[in-house]
């Protein structure tokens, strides 16, 4: 069966026990404040979410911006293992764009929609109930010229009065939709309610036996999970979730939360979904270092705490037996319980199996860049742990050459009062230049950033700067995010290192060097055309 079919058997079908997984991470998570994504760092995590073998994966929003257009149609070339969608409106120049943005998709999907609830219809459309019938069904009908694969959702549908919302989906069904997603749009709903509806959707809908219904849930008052398996539970087989619950407000539906719920609690869903689990952890790793957005120590499948026990009567009850406070296996996330210490011995081979077993695949360009870092390390450490290869990896990652990097780099500080904290930089540029300055700031961080603001001539505002330790010891590795602003945008940078103030440095360089590469391509982009 090709996908496409797979795409034409409905929620009714009772030999359906599979629930597609729609991951919105790259759209829905990505317009979120403080979660951007460049279109490089959009393709990465992209590749993450097909490693995990999501079903699809929406790219993004094509007529919302040239960039986002352009990340959604890269994207579509280099996905092969899942439908990759565009969201559009319900109008010819959005659907165009999505249609153009997926056409190079080994399977692509146009994801058009409207809004149907009376506060919607009266303050935001200022339509009749007849006028968003009308575009829906136009919208469809035009999508259905670009790809078979055409999914409608009512925006704020929890809030819309069922009879209009059934008369809206039937009339997208037969114009062409494949899917039809109840998107509770703000948070509002509960389980008993949005289980309610999916059921009267599944009994009531004409052609309900021949289209996927879909839940896509908000977390506003921290029911997203909860009421997207209620959802599941109703007639829904196919959810919408982001990598860590990232999203508009306070987020989505986490992907990695309802997978593992459906997992775990089999014996009660009787459904299940075709994600590889094991790259959780990685994927959610990736995702928090591309944004420059932790997570949460307490988050749930994910989080650091998720297997770590404290507690004297834990700890003895996981000895005698780990599912006495475990209800799933750490390996089955991703997260590994062999935690192999690797010296300046080991191999190529150790750090590649070692890196498989994090849930991370390595090329041989990454494996070789990564191990020479890890070489460094490893003279630097007297044992380099996973959270180090982690760090490690994701740096790989995430980072790309200069063009600037650090030569040199002196701070003094202390709590002299007649004395303030000066940062000595000296950077090298590819072209070969190398440049020094000094500042003196009320804090060594501030020097630093200072200096090296001064020598890219890159004014920026420090917006938050955080450092965190990714392995134990007094010669851990020191991970530090920052998160500045120019006039115009907001950007955050990593870097990694065993000194602390150099982990800052690479960070906020790493900031420098992303806005000038994208300028140079701006500019080369501007001279081809």
């Amino acid at each position: 069966m090709t996908r496409k079919q797979e795409a034409s058997v409905g929620a009714a079908d009772p030999g359906n026990k599979s629930v597609k997984i729609f991951d919105t991470t790259l759209r829905d998570g990505e317009q979120a404040p403080g979660f951007s994504m460049s279109g490089g760092q959009k393709l990465k995590m992209a590749k993450a979410l097909e490693a995990l073998r999501v079903d699809v994966i929406e790219a993004g929003f094509a007529a919302a911006s040239p960039g986002d257009f352009e990340a959604i149609q890269t994207i579509a070339r280099e996905i092969k293992d899942s439908t990759v969608c565009s969201l559009a409106r319900c109008n010819d120049s959005d659907i165009r764009a999505s249609g153009e943005a997926i056409s190079s998709a080994a399977s692509g999907r146009i994801h058009t929609f409207i809004a149907t609830s009376p506060l919607h219809r009266e303050f935001k459309l200022k339509m009749s109930k007849d006028e968003i019938i009308r575009r829906a069904v136009a919208g469809v009908e035009l999508a259905r010229s670009y790809t078979d694969d055409v999914e409608f959702s009512c925006e704020d549908a929890i809030r819309t009065e069922r009879d209009y919302l059934k008369t809206v989906v039937e009339a997208a069904i037969r114009a062409g939709a494949t899917t039809i997603n109840i998107p509770d749009t703000v948070g509002y709903t509960t389980p008993e309610e949005i289980q309610n509806l999916f059921e009267f959707l599944t009994r009531e809908i004409d052609g309900a036996d021949s289209i996927i219904l879909s839940a896509h849930c908000h977390d506003d008052l921290g029911l997203a999970v909860a009421n997207s398996l209620a959802a599941i539970r109703g007639g829904a087989r196919q959810v919408e979730c982001a990598m860590n619950g990232i999203g508009e407000r306070a987020g989505n539906c986490a992907t990695e939360e309802v997978v593992m719920a459906l997992r775990t609690r089999a014996d009660f869903f009787g459904l299940d979904t075709r994600i590889k689990t094991e790259g959780f952890y990685g994927a959610s790793k990736l995702l928090a270092t591309l944004t420059g957005n932790p997570v949460p120590r307490n988050k749930a499948i994910v989080g650091k705490n998720a297997f770590a026990h404290e507690s004297g009567i834990h700890q003895h009850g996981v000895l005698a037996n780990r599912e006495t406070y475990e209800i799933m296996k750490p390996e089955h996330v991703g997260v590994s319980t062999d935690n192999l210490v690797l010296g300046k011995h080991s191999g190529r081979a150790a750090l590649k199996n070692r890196a498989g077993k994090l849930g991370f695949e390595l090329s041989d360009n990454q494996l070789q860049s990564v191990f020479v870092a890890f070489k460094e390390l490893a003279d630097a450490k007297k044992e380099v742990f996973d959270s180090d290869i982690e760090a490690l990896i994701l740096g790989e990652a995430v980072g790309a050459s200069g063009p600037w990097t650090i030569k040199s780099l002196y701070v003094s500080a202390g709590s002299d009062e007649n004395r303030q904290p000066k940062a000595t930089v000296r950077l090298s540029h590819e072209d070969g230049r190398e440049a020094e300055h000094v500042s003196i700031a009320s804090g060594p961080m501030n020097a630093v950033f200072h200096a090296i603001s001064q020598i890219t001539d890159t004014p920026m505002t420090l917006e938050h700067f955080a450092v965190s330790s990714v392995s134990g010891g007094e010669d851990a590795m020191a991970e530090a995010t920052v998160r500045v602003s120019t006039a115009f945008e907001s950007y955050h940078g990593r870097g990694a290192s065993t000194d602390t103030v150099l982990a800052g440095a690479k960070a906020y360089l790493d900031v420098i060097n992303r806005m000038q590469r994208r300028a140079v391509r701006g500019q080369s982009i501007s001279a081809q055309h």
